[in-house]
């Protein structure tokens, strides 16, 4: 006798469906968030402006909210999954993209949030975030070196601008905690959290100039990185323009105030961003011609650009040059259209289902780099 085949439940679809649903696609959040926050802080105003870049943080939040519920229901579900991701040195740096989640859209609480929340709310809301994302970001900041060291072991020749994501995350809480200083009483309290915020800065600063050498020596070594990770070149860009907006921002909420710090700092550094975002386009270009689908590595044209607007916009409040005011405009341009070519093709990856499929198959002679997809990270 034969039987019919009863259907998958609804519930045991959606738990299905996130068994590789990987921390990089918290990437889609912070990507999101900073062009609200970028774009609302331009030296230019364009009526109708704020209003769309509050619409936009309204719904990085409601992204950032999905996702967390998605990654509840794939740590519960599939904890050998999430066990797997940890112990894949392709995605366990990917855990930074959570805090600096958490960070952005925070940070955006404040800036434009506020225009629809209040500013209760909206304090009280970045202040969990700013909490949670950084406490994040200090654990990944320390467990994720301590498995690749352990555990994952690397060769020189597979790092990757990934292995950045969890030593960015501390400065991205030192450029966003500023924010909530003016909120904090006076006296020890806010001296308490500006300081910290300095002490982030310096943790990720020193941590990011010890890594970047090994990139660039290991992009001069081994030749350009596989298809799939090109895009991720730009992630260079994020602790170059996270930097510069830290200096600026802890500038701004200090009461001595140290515009000349944000100059003699700033300024050689958005220098060096500008000559890699060149190189970074270039080796996109090259890999682009060559067949570079999309993956979702795309999303990082996204957030690393938005922190060099923001690190344009502090350069510009501190010297008074309209050079950088126009350099905040253009970047602005290239993060909105990189935006929306990204989130139309991740909609269409979604709905096609084709994002949240198993990784495929490697292919019987790998390049010499390879790119593992256990989380999508490389579809």
């Amino acid at each position: 006798m034969v039987t019919a085949a009863h259907p998958v439940s609804r519930p045991t679809r959606r738990v299905l469906a996130v068994r590789h649903l990987g921390p990089n696609w918290y990437a889609s959040v912070m990507g999101t968030a900073v062009v609200a926050t970028a774009g609302a802080a331009l030296p230019v105003h364009v009526p109708g402006l704020r209003t769309a870049c509050t619409a936009v943080w309204a719904l990085s939040l409601a992204l950032l909210a999905v996702l967390l519920a998605a990654r509840a229901l794939h740590w519960t579900h599939h904890r050998d999954q999430a066990r797997a991701h940890l112990l894949d040195p392709a995605t366990a740096p990917f855990y930074g993209c959570l805090a600096m989640a958490l960070l952005a859209v925070g940070g955006g609480t404040i800036t434009v949030g506020r225009d629809w929340i209040g500013i209760e709310a909206a304090v009280a809301l970045d202040a969990v975030l700013f909490t949670a994302g950084t406490a994040v970001g200090l654990a990944a900041a320390v467990a994720v070196p301590y498995l690749m060291a352990v555990h994952h072991r690397p060769e020189p020749r597979q790092a990757t601008p990934v292995w950045l994501l969890p030593l960015v995350a501390p400065m991205v809480s030192a450029a966003l905690g500023p924010l909530l200083v003016p909120y904090l009483p006076p006296g020890q309290a806010r001296e308490t959290l500006l300081l910290a915020c300095v002490a982030l800065f310096g943790l990720s600063l020193v941590a990011t100039l010890l890594l970047l050498p090994v990139l660039f020596a290991r992009l001069l070594t081994a030749g350009p990185l596989p298809l799939a990770l090109t895009p991720t070149l730009f992630l260079v860009l994020g602790p170059l323009g996270q930097s510069t907006t830290a200096v600026g921002n802890v500038a701004d909420a200090a009461p001595y105030g140290e515009s000349l710090l944000v100059v003699v700092y700033g300024v050689p550094v958005m220098g060096f961003a500008l000559l890699w975002f060149t190189l970074a386009t270039a080796l996109v270009l090259r890999a682009r011609r060559q067949g570079m689908g999309f993956a979702m590595t795309w999303w990082a044209f996204t957030f690393p650009v938005g922190t060099c607007v923001t690190g344009a916009e502090a350069l510009g409040r501190h010297t008074g040059l309209v050079a950088f005011d126009w350099l905040a405009i253009g970047l602005y341009g290239v993060l909105v259209a990189a935006w929306a070519v990204v989130a139309v093709r991740t909609a269409r990856g979604l709905l096609s289902g084709e994002l949240l499929a198993g990784p495929r198959p490697a292919p019987l002679a790998p390049r010499p780099v390879t790119v593992r997809t256990t989380s999508g990270a490389g579809r």
